[in-house]
């Protein structure tokens, strides 16, 4: 991991973002990428024009408005001594910060999410969410507030399937950077019921082919597999979930169910995706 890129919108949440970010960096010793989507009002671009965008008075002000909030945003503490690259680009949120993550060859994006309402309302219909179907690289969300980033114990959510193989050794490359002790979890829901040893079975087989022993593997019942994998979360106060997604769909089949709002506040932890 040499290339963390994280969208700054200079929002709280995307300081928190950026922190974390930081201290990934400083394991790693990763470049930062920042970059800000600059959001103009419509009469401002003419799309047949972008190429005299320089000339017009109203960008111009705008840049300069992004500019100098990157330089204070740069004077943070946290990135001090870390070699920071920031750009601004006038695209939408999630495109841009596709396009930048394939041109500078990023490893990983940070994200900033206040996911008050548990994961499905953090992913889904979010400019988050459509970055996270269409990455080919681990997205990290973090939430607001987020001082620090260790993670001794990390949840890995999946059915444990042949396709789940492809990336769960990004997963163990993710948890050596700790010293994290992977938690494998198979949530069991009274709509996708298997039995303790099916599961079990499926699980042992799936680790055949690591060589890593840092893990424990937990199957949970529960009436959905997010409730069932907050839940979970919350019981054992782990400080990472892990999850592979689908380019096709992002999130949306895998979380369709809803939390009360007790529950959502624990949802408030960091979430890392992998695409399959």
């Amino acid at each position: 991991m040499k290339r963390i890129l994280v969208p700054v919108d200079f929002s709280p949440e995307a300081e928190s973002a950026a922190k974390i970010a930081a201290s990934i960096a400083r394991k790693t010793g990763s470049e930062i990428f920042l970059v800000h989507m600059l959001e103009l009002p419509v009469t401002t671009i003419d799309p047949a024009e972008m190429n005299t965008i320089s000339s017009e008075p109203q960008i111009i002000y705008f840049m300069k408005l992004a500019h100098e909030k990157f330089d204070k945003f740069k004077k943070l503490p946290f990135l001090k001594g870390l070699r920071v690259i920031e750009t601004i680009q006038f695209q939408h949120a999630f495109s841009g910060i596709i396009a930048e993550s394939e041109k500078n060859k990023i490893d990983l994006i940070v994200m900033g999410s206040q996911g008050a309402s548990g994961l499905q309302e953090m992913f889904i219909g979010s400019n988050t969410e459509k970055v996270v179907r269409r990455s080919h690289v681990p997205v990290l969300v973090i939430k607001q507030g987020t001082e620090e980033f260790t993670v001794k114990d990390m949840i890995f959510a999946s059915d444990f399937n042949k396709e789940s193989k492809s990336t769960f050794h990004r997963v163990i490359n993710f948890a050596k950077l700790f010293d994290a002790k992977i938690h494998l979890l198979y949530i069991n829901t009274i709509h996708n019921f298997n039995t303790t040893k099916n599961i079990e079975s499926r699980m042992a087989l799936f680790m055949d082919d690591f060589d890593f022993i840092n893990y424990t593997t937990n199957i949970y019942n529960d009436i959905s597999i997010e409730k069932g994998i907050l839940s979970y979360a919350r019981d054992i106060d782990a400080d990472l979930i892990a999850l592979n997604t689908h380019g096709r769909s992002g999130l949306s089949q895998l979380f369709n169910g809803s939390i009360g709002q007790e529950l959502a506040n624990h949802a408030l932890r960091p979430v890392i995706t992998f695409k399959l």
